[in-house]
């Protein structure tokens, strides 16, 4: 079994195919969030007694983006105009894979960066690293006052036990996630896995929190409610078709594949509002829906493609430097990351001619209720 906290990392350094080069799609969604995360830090200002301002960022990663949530929540306690605080700690969390080498070399330029924004006036505020995952506890009791995560929570903590039985059979077969070819147990198989980690997500951050902290959250999800017809499904569906064709050809192994599926869940807002309630620690403050182009590059609202070879190349680009480390962990050779990204460019391009699908992001302001833990 491939264990994910050692698998799932993004692509480090700052190359070609590096995660730090390759995240203009999650910056966008960093970037929609920029009003609602003002607001929470806003309603936590009333409350929060403490000189300094503690925030977690869970799930990180390494590259432009962590420190766009880092400025993103200075400007915002300076416009908030906070009070007592003082200072702020901002904790990165991401799994011991993680690049967290490229976050602290440039640290000394992005500080330079944020007095450029925010003036001299700046709140001193301090930085460190904090490995682990997430569906494990990281903080101290009543430690922090907000928690922000970005396109991390759609990644489960494993595979869903009971898909790559090994030795047993494969339920999946020939695909890589839930698929229209997926027996039904497939997708119930990922919902529960999916139940579990969020559930223990917020059940441990609500204890991390402080009374009334708050959280900012987005992550993939879907609009059907079967998940089987998740618009992601048909993203990592263009994966297995790139996996299957090479089976055809003799360059990889059918076990290999029959046996590599994505720790990944794709929930209905249904679902993700039904955790919340059920496991009790949180108030939804706020939940909205953005619509994303597949082609981080493509800006455009309709449904015009303009070049769907361009298109096709730069998604494969942004899904391998998220990929990569998954593929090369589960079949071994480098050698054929390429070969799968360059099929994968092509099967992205004739999708996109026949549909432009969106990436599905939910994004859910988060209370914790007042539990005196």
């Amino acid at each position: 079994m491939m264990k994910v906290e050692e698998a799932l990392h993004m692509v480090g350094g700052a190359g070609d195919t590096s995660y730090a080069s390759n995240s203009r799609l999650q910056e966008k969604a960093i970037r929609k969030t920029k009003d609602i995360v003002e607001k929470a830090l806003k309603n936590i200002n009333g409350e929060v007694v403490s000189k300094s301002l503690v925030v977690a960022d869970l799930g990180c990663s390494s590259g432009p983006n962590a420190f766009l949530v880092i400025s993103q929540i200075i400007s915002a306690v300076m416009e908030a105009g906070f009070q007592k605080a003082k200072e702020i700690m901002f904790l990165l969390n991401d799994l011991p894979g993680n690049d967290f080498n490229t976050i602290f070399r440039s640290l000394s330029l992005y500080e330079k960066k944020v007095k450029e924004e925010n003036g001299d006036q700046v709140l001193p505020y301090f930085v460190a690293g904090v490995p682990g995952s997430f569906y494990g506890r990281l903080f101290p009791s009543n430690s922090l006052h907000f928690a922000h995560s970005s396109y991390s929570l759609m990644w489960l903590s494993q595979v869903p036990v009971g898909i790559d039985q090994s030795g047993g059979v494969n339920i999946n077969k020939g695909n890589i996630y839930i698929s229209r070819t997926s027996p039904p147990i497939v997708s119930r198989l990922y919902l529960e896995q999916f139940k579990r980690d969020f559930s223990s997500f917020l059940k441990l951050r609500s204890q991390e929190l402080v009374n009334g902290g708050q959280m900012v959250l987005s992550f993939l999800g879907r609009k059907s409610s079967d998940p089987s017809k998740a618009e992601v499904c048909r993203l990592w569906g263009l994966v297995a078709d790139a996996l299957n064709s090479m089976v055809q050809e003799g360059l990889m192994e059918e076990e290999k594949v029959n046996t590599f599926n994505m720790p990944f869940y794709a929930a209905s807002k249904e679902e993700v509002q039904q955790v919340i309630q059920s496991e009790g620690s949180f108030y939804i403050e706020q939940m909205q829906i953005l619509e994303s182009n597949w082609d981080p590059f493509d800006d455009s609202d309709d449904d015009q493609i303009f070049d769907n070879v361009k298109s096709g190349h730069n998604v494969a680009k942004c899904i391998r430097a998220v990929l990569e480390p998954l593929l090369v962990g589960h079949f071994g050779q480098d050698a054929i990351v390429d070969q799968v990204f360059e099929r994968y460019a092509h099967n992205v391009a004739m999708h996109l001619l026949e549909e432009k699908t969106k990436h599905i992001v939910f994004i859910l302001a988060l209370k914790t209720k007042d539990l005196h833990h």
